[in-house]
């Protein structure tokens, strides 16, 4: 276990951790969606048919990671994904979690709901070591039957919450559903591979989707690199504990008077 702890996990070259992750669009009007990708500077296409790279560059130059090694690297291009039509969808392929939520927001200026609409991301929750095999693609890891199976269990798991809430007696009855069902869900071992539903095509404020799917990543990244470093039992629920103990670190006392 110490020569683990000691060995540092993959990172890509903006300086996050290594975490395949697919974002899956519906396709709505191809031809516009080739005519406005392909206006888009930071993009080009590939050899390969119905294939085209994500650029660090022209409209996206702007965009923002926390890593030093960017400034050490500005002099090369950086791929950030790889857009693949197929079957009437679009997928977006990235190698790790903050280039994901970027993606969502970004590209949302530029292609609209009337030319595709983000459906799913399908990603892995865990860290690799520098010398692992990693996948020469995605397709070898998400296994569709798995990943629907998964996703269907939780969204069934929040139904019948939502409904013992609905006959709760009382509000606190509902809450104490609530703070249970929460409490046993991030306890829970995180699957090695799991899909992300976006509520996009409801009436949702996509800002707040787009929140809502950092957040998600944003703990199980923690949960994986927190597990990389050897504390095997971290959970989403300690994620939890710690983010409101830093929140409460930093508010002074002053200022909740």
């Amino acid at each position: 276990m110490f020569e683990r702890v000691q060995k540092p996990f993959l990172t890509v070259d903006t300086g996050e951790a290594y975490q395949p992750i697919r974002l899956t669009y519906d396709l709505l009007n191809s031809n516009q969606f080739i005519q406005a990708l392909e206006q888009l500077q930071c993009i080009e296409r590939n050899a390969t048919p119905h294939s085209w790279n994500w650029y660090w560059r022209a409209e996206c130059d702007d965009v923002h990671f926390e890593s030093i090694q960017f400034f050490e690297k500005k002099d090369r291009l950086i791929r950030l994904g790889t857009f693949i039509l197929s079957d009437g969808k679009v997928y977006l392929n990235l190698t790790s979690f903050k280039r994901a939520c970027l993606a969502t927001s970004f590209f949302r200026r530029y292609l609209n709901e009337n030319i595709i609409c983000i459906h799913v991301a399908d990603f892995i929750n865990k860290v690799f070591a520098e010398d692992e095999r990693v996948p020469s693609g995605l397709s070898e890891l998400f296994k569709e039957d798995e990943l629907n199976t998964i996703l269907n269990q939780r969204i069934e798991d929040y139904a019948d919450v939502q409904a013992r809430c609905e006959e709760a007696e009382t509000a606190e009855d509902a809450a104490r559903c609530i703070a249970e069902y929460t409490e046993t869900e991030s306890k829970k071992r995180l699957p090695y591979a799991e899909r992300y539903l976006f509520d996009a095509h409801q009436k949702t404020d996509l800002d707040v989707a787009y929140l809502s799917f950092y957040i998600y990543l944003r703990g199980r990244e923690l949960v994986a690199i927190k597990r990389w470093f050897g504390e095997t039992s971290y959970s989403l629920s300690d994620v939890a504990n710690d983010c409101m103990g830093q929140a409460l670190n930093e508010v002074s006392l002053d200022s909740i008077k």
